[in-house]
């Protein structure tokens, strides 16, 4: 985050808050759908990583980059509203596969979105952060308050799984031509 903007928003200028919110709301809704695997309440965590963040800015150590901090509070958010649902009886509609979201379900992407979405949570998060937010590893264990080897361990196994799965894919696709 640019520190002017930053240091508007701490000094209270509400506009340079819409300003972040409108360059960043697309990509944490994004990545908060593929954390969650539903749009509903990505958007929920979405929209309570905001409130979370204009709350809590004044505690934020500026010598610190910004992007790990905010991505710290949306997977959190993320992983609070999946344990709620999770107390929950019903199966999430993605997994009956009623969410058909065009905007992380182009037809060219499909085998390997359902790949990422295939992986559990522990491999599945760093491999979003580090591929589709451009982290660095050392940004993803921030992020997500983890040691940096397990980080990197967790992204070894997570890329593994991913090519095991697209080749296994491949290889049915094979099987029915």
């Amino acid at each position: 985050m640019d520190a002017t903007l930053l240091q508007k928003i701490i000094n209270g200028d509400k506009e340079a808050f819409r300003t972040f919110y409108n360059q960043q709301v697309d990509k944490a809704l994004r990545v908060a759908i593929l954390i969650t695997k539903n749009r509903e309440l990505a958007k929920e965590a979405t929209q309570e990583t905001f409130i979370r963040v204009y709350k809590n800015l004044s505690s934020f150590d500026s010598s610190r980059p910004f992007d790990p901090w905010f991505y710290r509070i949306l997977t959190n958010e993320c992983n609070r509203i999946l344990k709620k649902e999770s107390k929950m009886t019903h199966l999430p509609d993605y997994a009956e596969g009623k969410i058909k979201d065009p905007s992380i379900h182009n037809k060219e992407y499909s085998d390997l979105d359902e790949a990422i979405q295939s992986l559990n949570d522990l491999y599945r998060i760093p491999i979003v952060l580090k591929y589709l937010k451009g982290f660095s590893e050392k940004d993803i264990s921030v992020a997500l308050e983890t040691n940096l080897n397990t980080i990197k361990s967790r992204l070894h196994k997570g890329r593994a799984l991913l090519k095991d799965y697209l080749l296994e894919l491949e290889d049915r696709g094979k099987n029915h031509v």
